[in-house]
């Protein structure tokens, strides 16, 4: 229902830290259409090329000043994801995505406070990584 909410275009880079490829990040709008804390956050997965990363080596972050675990984001109250401002998800990997064309999906799925079910959102995009 939410699928051209997730994964937004032309997101999806390396991070560089220091001089290191510490991972990867990529972004994506709520699967609802209002704000909600980080704690109503159900789950968020990533799969690069059919495999599925480890959920602990996912952190998120609505500023990109602090990020969260998703074990984390389980409590984070004070920290809003507001309907179209993008949540930045990071896969911790050294090295992050190798040079070339990666097919990479993104799993977010929401809680709200009116609605008995999670509200689910794949995309899959491919990249190209230089």
């Amino acid at each position: 229902m939410f699928d051209n909410n997730v994964f937004l275009e032309n997101t999806c880079k390396n991070i560089i830290e220091a001089g290191n490829v510490t991972g990867f990040e990529l972004k994506t709008n709520i699967t609802y259409y209002r704000g909600i804390p980080l704690s109503m956050v159900n789950d968020i997965g990533v799969e690069v090329d059919g495999e599925k990363v480890a959920r602990d080596n996912i952190v998120c972050s609505v500023d990109e000043v602090d990020w969260f675990t998703l074990d984390e984001m389980e409590t984070v109250t004070s920290y809003k994801w507001e309907y179209g401002e993008p949540l930045t998800v990071r896969v911790l990997k050294d090295g992050g995505l190798s040079n070339g064309s990666h097919e990479i999906a993104l799993d977010v799925v929401v809680r709200t406070a009116y609605i008995p079910v999670p509200l689910a959102g794949r995309k899959v995009r491919t990249v190209e990584i230089a």
